[in-house]
């Protein structure tokens, strides 16, 4: 299994959180289909990156280093923070801000550790 399964995810995921981030920053509701597939694609992303680390059913290992470990730990604290965003964010609309940097960080910094951990 080569990276590129895992960067169309990837991509995906990021070109969807773009979308959506449009949207709250129109003060606009997301639909819940695109919230769902921003999840799915996240998580999806998230497994096949472990399983890149770790050994993929056809045997193929690609070497982590401390690169690929950075990397796949971003995109972990960047999917739980993207679930606890909403349920601390009810409290004030300054909380949801600073959960969703935090969230985008945690995302923007795994997606190019990603791809310099690929390329």
């Amino acid at each position: 299994m080569t990276a590129l399964p895992s960067f169309i995810l990837l991509t995906a995921a990021v070109v969807v959180g773009v979308l959506l981030g449009l949207d709250y920053l129109r003060g606009e509701r997301s639909s819940a289909g695109m919230i769902g597939a921003h999840l799915l694609l996240g998580a999806g992303a998230l497994e096949t990156t472990a399983m890149l680390m770790r050994g993929t059913p056809d045997g193929t290992v690609v070497s982590a280093g401390s690169l690929g470990s950075v990397t796949a730990g971003l995109l972990a604290l960047a999917m739980c923070s993207g679930l606890i965003a909403p349920m601390i964010g009810r409290r004030s609309v300054r909380t949801m801000n600073v959960a969703l940097v935090t969230h985008v960080s945690f995302a923007a910094g795994g997606f190019l550790l990603f791809l310099g951990w690929v390329l």
